[in-house]
């Protein structure tokens, strides 16, 4: 069995064990397989055991790994967990099935404009800066409801919210307020934890977690 398999194995064990503490065994979180950087050999082992959710942070790399798998296999789910620049929309709506970066009114025009030329609607999460920190992208919490109305007037299909918590602090408290904000818009879905954090987001009702290195390794420029 290959090692990014078992790593796999090991993360979804975790995470049931949680679970199962928690009592809700019914919740499952999708387990994205955060591959950016990484070559198809790494990758495939984990498609054939049956894995079908997978991460990039790169359009141009997503394209050019990605495009002749999902023509063999159209059950595979492509996300987008980087920041999105408004000239690679077009091309990120055709190949990514969902979209973790949504992050400002310009951007939510383009996708709109792109998903009505392609016939194609990928599933959106809007990006919250649930730190306020002024490096990182991301709505601010106390704007985050009238820029979710300004997307459901665009046609978007916003299905949940996605944070990146401050990397200094313990993440917990920053979950619990995401999972409340997400709640008060009525949406089921939210993308939060990594390979560092990913239990403390399971804990607090993430239902897509986005792991990397704790299932390929770590990355070097020549992965």
């Amino acid at each position: 069995m290959h090692e990014t398999v078992k790593n796999l194995i090991s993360i979804q064990s975790l995470i049931n064990s949680k679970l199962l503490e928690l009592k809700e065994k019914s919740r499952i979180p999708k387990i994205i397989a955060v591959s950016k950087t990484f070559k198809i050999d790494h990758i495939l082992p984990l498609i054939q055991y049956g894995h079908l959710d997978f991460g990039e942070n790169k359009v141009q790399e997503a394209i050019e790994k990605w495009t002749d798998i999902k023509k063999n296999n159209d059950k595979i789910k492509l996300h987008l967990i980087g920041k999105l620049q408004t000239n690679k929309v077009k091309f990120a709506v055709k190949i990514f099935d969902y979209i973790h970066s949504l992050d400002s009114e310009k951007l939510a025009n383009k996708i709109s404009e792109e998903q009505k030329k392609l016939g194609k609607k990928p599933k959106l999460f809007i990006q919250v800066n649930i730190g306020n920190e002024e490096q990182k992208s991301g709505i601010q919490p106390n704007k985050l409801r009238s820029f979710y109305k300004y997307c459901v007037d665009k046609e978007l299909n916003v299905i949940g919210t996605m944070c990146l918590p401050p990397m200094s602090e313990d993440p917990e408290k920053y979950f619990k307020k995401m999972y409340h904000l997400n709640k008060d818009l009525g949406l089921n879905e939210l993308s939060m934890g990594m390979s560092s954090d990913y239990i403390a987001a399971v804990d607090n009702n993430a239902t897509y977690i986005r792991v990397g290195s704790k299932i390929f390794g770590e990355r070097t420029k020549k992965a």
